[in-house]
């Protein structure tokens, strides 16, 4: 029946309502975002990791700090896993842990702020300060219909903010410059434009850390993945802003081990790399296999597999298909998330997009952890595995069940079976 209601609510009449949370969260909480200083991060992929980033250099610079993103909550030291399945909470939650943080004596305020609770004013009252932008690419357009719409949503979190953070690299750039009040308050940042503000440059990678290069300064990531240079310069730009020191930045940055879901790396003892990655779009397949494809060793495969969210935009399922059968040596497709869709449909559409122009290998396997079994099976000594969709996420959503489940313990329960 509620979902019945939902689908029979039209949109406007729900934005409402979120508009109305928000106002009454806002008062009876005190209008808590006012009393800190609220960085918001906002784009299409790697906010998440973003977030996280910039929230280690303000723990390192000893400033206490609230961070909300899609895997956590942290409350200055305090850790709290966001079982939710939203990158933005309700705007009653989100006042509530602005309010403690308030009362916990916090100063600043990370928030991944998501398309949706832009759109929906969910954040209404959250006087940004800074404001991240780090991509737009295809993505909710079940939700939003066109990609012109999905940019207008985004757009939002740069209305009144004082500053902005903005990939260079990304389509539009100056689409979300131009919604600051003070252009000089804009920083692009970029791998490509030596003019950006801020330019990342000899770039070194491979799977166990990644350098780079900002002016004079040389930078360390113990995460793999051209695209987390990105999202490292996104969050240096940030510190700058704040006048953080760039020892600080740096250490903060280096000493930041990994991210969980987020090209989260695991080695078998027969010499198999596997990564989780919460890739779901097809700029997220993109990117992935951009940093992946170059660490490759001749004569080894790469095996992927991965599904598609169900309840979500459809036509970027034949899409990711036909990037994984372009890059991978074997794709196996699998089940992951359909919500109150046909599982096996699901596949079938993303299957629609499959090339095996290059000879290769494509399997079917619905159960989720049969389908990660028959990978770990199929792989040889320097074999590369990518596990996509999941990421850090602790459930399964099938109808309206949550099932648990841990990407990372599966495969570690697999692996073992092997020894």
């Amino acid at each position: 029946m509620k979902r019945f209601i939902s689908l029979m609510t039209p949109q406007w009449v729900k934005n409402i309502y979120h508009l109305s949370s928000a106002v009454v969260a806002n008062v009876y909480f005190g209008f808590p975002a006012k009393k800190l200083r609220v960085i918001g991060i906002t784009g299409t992929n790697g906010k998440t990791t973003t977030t996280q980033m910039i929230g280690a250099i303000l723990r390192e610079a000893d400033k206490k700090t609230a961070v909300a993103s899609t895997i956590d909550f942290w409350m200055g030291e305090e850790q709290r896993v966001n079982n939710s399945k939203f990158t933005t909470t309700s705007a009653w939650l989100l006042q509530k842990f602005l309010r403690e943080a308030v009362s916990k004596g916090c100063e600043y305020a990370v928030i991944e702020t998501s398309s949706h609770a832009l759109d929906q004013s969910r954040v209404w009252g959250i006087p940004y300060e800074i404001a991240v932008m780090t991509n737009v690419t295809r993505e909710h357009l079940d939700y939003h219909h066109t990609m012109e719409e999905y940019r207008k949503a985004k757009r939002k979190l740069f209305l009144g903010s004082t500053y902005a953070v903005i990939n260079a690299d990304m389509e539009a750039p100056e689409y979300f410059a131009e919604a600051v009040v003070k252009h000089e308050n804009v920083r692009f940042y970029s791998t490509k434009n030596k003019d950006a503000a801020l330019y990342g440059a000899s770039i070194r990678l491979n799977f166990s850390h990644t350098e780079f290069m900002v002016g004079q300064e040389e930078y360390t990531l113990h995460i793999p993945g051209f695209f987390n240079i990105e999202n490292a310069l996104a969050a240096i730009s940030v510190a700058r802003i704040l006048e953080i020191d760039a020892d600080v930045t740096k250490r903060a940055l280096k000493q930041m081990a990994g991210i969980p879901g987020r090209m989260e790396c695991l080695e078998s003892k027969e010499g198999v790399d596997i990564i989780i990655d919460y890739a779901v779009t097809p700029d997220a397949f993109e990117k992935l296999y951009a940093s992946v494809r170059p660490l490759k060793i001749p004569g080894t495969k790469i095996i992927h597999v991965f599904g598609a969210c169900g309840d979500r935009d459809r036509g970027k399922r034949p899409i990711l298909g036909t990037i994984a059968s372009e890059y991978a040596d074997i794709v196996i497709l699998t089940n992951e998330d359909p919500y109150f869709e046909d599982g096996e449909q699901i596949i079938t559409e993303i299957e629609a997009g499959i090339s095996r122009k290059r000879g290769n290998q494509y399997i079917r396997i619905y159960d989720r952890r049969e389908a990660i079994a028959k990978a770990i099976e199929l792989a040889e000594q320097g074999d590369i595995i990518l596990v996509t969709g999941k990421g850090a996420e602790t459930s399964m959503a099938i109808g309206d069940k949550r099932i648990p489940w841990s990407e990372r313990q599966v495969i570690e329960e697999e692996l073992a079976k092997k020894e």
